[in-house]
């Protein structure tokens, strides 16, 4: 962990903050003309998974963790813990279901990523796959012809997450969702 300006900021770069471990989504740099600038920073807690903003004078200095990014496959639930394995070495990992925000989204068989801490090697969060594609196993029928509306509704997909989607969206649909909103996009021909 090293302490460096705040001028040296960039995007995925992940330092301490407030006691929690951010990952810098976006920031701006602003110049006054009178007065030493600042950086508005947006950032995500890699322990809470909220995105926040703030703000941090030109002269301020930040504790960078280095982090490594390691794919693993979801294996199963074993009713308290996930499994997660290691494709490489076939080493299986068992993970607290309270380490991963959107357990429903996930199936047997994805990828996903995992933040480890260089210096202690300890998992930071794992990460789904910005987009999945899930077959709708619940919802009201839909209504023919009713494709140009705003309208939304309840929909189950396998996984057992509920989204909103457009009302022509029937059982057996497949559809995209967007993991970090999760939000409907498309649906997905067959």
């Amino acid at each position: 962990m090293a302490s460096v300006s705040i001028s040296n900021i960039r995007n995925g770069m992940t330092f301490k903050h407030k006691g929690e471990i951010q990952s810098v989504v976006s920031f701006q740099q602003v110049k006054q003309a009178r007065s030493a600038g600042f950086y508005r920073v947006k950032m995500k807690s890699l322990n809470s998974g909220k995105i926040v903003e703030d703000t941090f004078n030109s002269t301020s200095k930040i504790e960078e963790i280095r982090v490594e990014r390691r794919k693993y496959q979801y294996s199963y639930d074993n009713g308290t813990s996930l499994m997660f394995m290691d494709t490489d070495t076939w080493e299986e990992i068992p993970l607290d279901k309270s380490m991963v925000s959107d357990v429903e989204l996930m199936k047997e068989g994805e990828m996903i990523e995992m933040l480890f801490n260089t210096a202690d090697n300890k998992i930071l969060s794992v990460e789904l796959a910005q987009n999945v594609i899930r077959e709708v196993t619940y919802t009201e029928p839909g209504i023919k012809g009713d494709t140009a509306t705003n309208s939304l509704k309840p929909a189950t997909v396998d996984g057992g997450a509920e989204i909103r989607v457009p009302l022509f969206i029937n059982i057996g649909d497949k559809i995209k969702i967007e993991t970090a909103t999760r939000k409907y996009m498309e649906r997905v021909k067959s």
